[in-house]
């Protein structure tokens, strides 16, 4: 290699380095002595300059134009500092088909320009992006295409417009290089360019930090873009961006903007708090980013508008301002695998005539919906679970094919969980709603309900809700723990349900309004006060229902005989067993003449308007009725005394902050440690109504649960499996049967550790709406209370229920007869006390479960004894002797 030196003195050293460029032959190296050079260089040939002290020891800094123009391939700047005289000019030019590698030099006041044919061969390759390795290939070799740049370790600052522009079929690689300080755009890509950028940090820019254009484009990877006064990345036209693992931080707009026909894939990318929307596309772009976290934009998290098409998959959209994924006009969405949580407005959003498909996602806690349909839009949503929120999924299009929602769960909502809105329809599969604040689900005038499996548990408001001339088909559906309606059908409503089951409702079960032509098939109704009210002039038919543990029954008989009567139509408001009828419906709640009929109103938003005219609530429970009751158990008395304490230590803590006063400390959740049968789940629906009572809790309603209602099967399932569980208890109790289960002895590694992670965050995230009791076996409850500090915390008290005394069995089995209508003979009872005495208290012994199956087996002892006599009496038929003893 030929040397050429350059120096102020010395024997053979040319005077400048324009000099020394002139007399080098190809492929020499011009060694450059310490110094500023106020000259312009040209690279007509193929060579090299470094500074003989090393870097940042020889600057170049001429009196106007560009301070390197390349005109031949293969150059190499290292280590030098070049100096613009006007930021707004060029001060390195690449010529077309000529090559410059600048490595570990610092530029400024200028900016580095490649150019290139603008109908260069790298033209028709670019309706495919080239793969990496191809794109390297082509960078190395200057016959094919235009002009070619490779930075390595090298610093742009102080530029205007631009920093790097590349044009034509040019092509460059940035590699560990920082582009700083720019009065404009970071880099431009335009016509048919090529960057391959490595490590490339662009910050301070008064524009995007890098815009592709025309037909040009990027490849980027593990790159950081800071502070951009615009976009992070435009991609526009026809030009295509590859971006992986790459950081924008703080762009004045979005994050990512794609429009026109452009194209980008982001892999593996963050998007931090962005003034405008995390990524956006327009017009008919495509986008689709993989791996990708978006994370505090100041609009949309995601923004797809026009006739763009929009794939995320694995994506995090964090506490946009806006609505996290909004799609509008004619955009296509196909998202999977990703989390959206926290936001000023809606989850994901479908308006226009967008298309969406979400499947396996979750949608955490927004200001109004987790997803919300309108206009022309639909949305197909598979094993999504939206929790928390003003309504999960609110569907107001009228889109001829209707949205759908598969193997959903809508958990928490502080309004509905799935609302559809006047006119519009949509398909619910096996979805599952829980914890709503009013109704499970809402059909406004006019919607259209098509839904089968899945169900409605422990809402506030009715679980089913169908507004004035709605239809549904509705099947194998589960409502449980309503604290309105079960099904509330409104005026003129039309539509079938069958093989539904409706348990636990604080109002009727089913209410029909007037003019309704709704027909219920195989339904049951469960441990309800009343089964069935009616506005006048309803007129639905039953087939095969059922009502099971109601205390005000209307529904009309179950038959299953072949030949059986036809279909059933309760007469009046109360059905066959109506006003003036056996067995009619008396007392609160029950449904009387004209106002029990009101009509239903025109919104079924939460179900509330309905009721306005309707069957009133039930008359609040007093004190000191729940006082008596649970005074009227058979023994416990160590534990009437411990909830007798309490309700006085509440009343006071009532008291005090009436009068504006502190309240004192107060841990309402309980271990209750007994054996089987002790009565531990009576006394725990008593401390419920007896806390609604006081005004503490909203409804006082007892959810039971055991560790496999909590706990899941897999990874992930155990979390939403507890939430749900905990949610369908707001506003009541969480009674988890068996704690101890969820930490099995000797078992370090198991999934109910992860069920009391996500109780004890439930029950500090919903302090004031559950109370948890949790209750086994004494020797175990430890064992559970230690298993984690944030339980030792929360359960400060328990309550010990002690065995029954055989006394106190014999008064139960007496309680039971009682309440059946049967009595004991004086010598029952003494050979009932013998019989009990000699029962053995080991582990099969159940207590008060043991007194109601002996009194069970007595009665059926007594029917095999009666049927043999010819015409038994009432007092015979009553009567339990002591030969009906097992």
């Amino acid at each position: 290699m030929t040397v050429i030196r350059v120096a102020a003195k010395g024997r053979g050293a040319y005077r400048t380095i324009a000099a020394a460029l002139a007399a080098a032959p190809a492929g020499a190296l011009v060694s450059v002595e310490p110094g500023e050079y106020t000259e312009p260089l040209r690279l007509a040939r193929r060579v090299a300059i470094e500074p003989e002290a090393g870097y940042g020891s020889v600057a170049v800094r001429p009196p106007a134009g560009p301070a390197v123009i390349v005109t031949a391939p293969d150059c190499v700047l290292t280590g030098l500092v070049l100096n613009g005289a006007d930021p707004a000019e060029a001060l390195v030019r690449v010529e077309d088909a000529a090559g410059l590698l600048l490595e570990d030099c610092e530029l400024s006041g200028g900016r580095i320009e490649v150019l290139g044919s603008a109908a260069g061969s790298s033209a028709a390759a670019n309706a495919a992006l080239t793969p990496d390795a191809e794109l390297t290939a082509e960078l190395a070799d200057p016959v094919n295409g235009g002009g070619v740049l490779l930075l390595r370790r090298t610093t742009l600052s102080g530029a205007r417009n631009t920093a790097l522009h590349l044009a034509g079929d040019a092509r460059a690689r940035a590699e560990d290089t920082l582009i700083d300080e720019v009065d404009g755009i970071g880099v431009v890509l335009s016509g048919s360019a090529v960057l391959v950028a490595e490590r490339l940090r662009v910050r301070g820019t008064s524009g995007s930090a890098l815009r592709v254009r025309g037909g040009a484009r990027l490849l980027a990877q593990d790159c950081a873009w800071t502070g951009a006064g615009r976009n992070g990345v435009l991609v526009q036209d026809t030009a295509v961006a590859l971006l992986a693992e790459c950081r924008i931080d703080g762009a004045a707009r979005s994050g990512v903007r794609v429009s026109h026909e452009a194209r980008a894939e982001l892999t593996d990318c963050r998007i931090t708090e962005p003034g405008g929307n995390g990524l956006e596309a327009a017009d008919t772009a495509r986008l689709s980013a993989r791996g990708c976290r978006v994370e505090a934009p100041a609009g949309h998290g995601v923004l797809a508008t026009g006739g763009t098409t929009l794939v995320l998959a694995d994506a995090v959209v964090d506490r946009a301002d806006g609505t996290a994924l909004h799609l509008g006009d004619r955009a296509v969405a196909v998202i999977s695998g990703s989390r959206v949580r926290g936001g000023g407005d809606h989850g994901l959003a479908a308006v226009g005539a967008a298309h969406v498909e979400m499947t396996e996602s979750t949608l955490e806690d927004f200001q109004s919906c987790g997803v919300h349909v309108e206009d022309e839009a639909r949305a197909v949503l598979g094993a999504v679970r939206v929790t928390g929120g003003e309504t999960g999924v609110r569907v107001r299009s009228t889109t001829a094919e209707p949205s759908e929602l598969r193997d959903c769960s809508l958990l928490g909502q502080r309004r509905s969980g799935v609302e559809i809105g006047s006119g519009a329809a949509a398909v619910l599969v096996g979805v599952r709603v829980a914890g709503a604040a009013g109704a499970g689900v809402a059909v406004d005038a006019g919607g259209r309900l098509a839904m089968s499996g899945g169900g409605v548990s422990g809402g506030a408001g009715s679980g089913l809700v169908l507004g004035r001339g709605a239809a549904a088909e509705v099947s194998g559906v589960r409502v449980e723990g309503s604290g309105k309606n079960g099904i509330l059908v409104g005026d003129s409503v039309s539509g079938t349900f069958d093989h539904c089951d409706v348990s636990g409702s604080a109002f009727p079960a089913l209410h029909v309004g007037k003019g309704a032509e709704v027909r219920f098939r195989g339904c049951r109704v469960f441990d309800c006060g009343q089964d069935l009210g009616m506005a006048d002039g309803a007129e639905p038919v039953f087939e095969d229902c059922a009502a099971i543990r109601v205390r005000t029954s209307v529904l009309p008989a179950l038959t299953d005989r072949p030949g059986g009567p036809p279909p059933s139509r309760p007469t009046g408001p109360g059905g066959p067993n109506g006003p003036g009828g056996p067995g009619a419906p008396t007392g609160p709640g029950a449904p009387t003449g004209p106002a029990a009929g009101a009509g239903a109103a025109t919104s079924a938003t939460d179900g509330d308007e309905l009721w306005q005219q309707g069957e009133p609530e039930p008359e609040p429970e007093t004190l000191e009725d729940l006082l008596a009751e649970l005074d009227e158990l058979v023994g416990l008395g160590g534990v009437k005394r411990d909830v007798g304490g309490m309700v006085k230590l509440m009343q006071t803590v009532r008291l005090r902050e009436e009068a504006g006063l502190p309240a004192p400390p107060l841990s309402r959740h309980l271990v209750f440690a007994g054996n089987p049968g002790t009565g531990k789940t009576t006394v725990a629906r008593l401390y419920g109504r007896l806390l609604k009572a006081l005004g503490l809790l909203s409804r006082g309603h007892l959810i039971e649960v055991d560790r496999s209602a909590l706990v899941g099967e897999y990874v992930g399932h155990t979390g939403p499996k507890t939430t749900e569980a905990f949610l369908r208890a707001r506003g009541g109790v969480l009674f988890i049967d068996e704690a101890y289960a969820l930490v099995p002895a000797g078992a370090s590694n198991d999934f109910g550790t992860e069920a009391i992670a996500t109780l004890v965050k439930l029950m500090e995230d919903h302090r004031d709406e559950v109370v948890v009791i949790a209750a086994g076996y004494p020797d175990d409850m430890d064992r559970f209370v230690t298993s984690n500090p944030g339980l030792s915390s929360r359960f400060t008290r328990s309550l010990t229920f002690a065995d029954y005394t055989s006394a106190e069995l014999v008064s139960i089995v007496e309680h039971h007869a009682q309440r059946h209508r049967y009595e004991l003979t004086t010598a029952a009872r003494k050979a009932l006390a013998e019989y009990v005495e000699l029962i053995p208290r080991n582990a099969q012994f159940g207590n008060g479960r043991t007194a109601r199956q002996l009194f069970q087996h007595m009665t059926e002892r007594q029917a095999m004894r009666v049927a043999e006599l010819t015409a038994p009496d009432s007092a015979q038929l009553m009567q339990l002797d002591e030969q009906d003893l097992p």
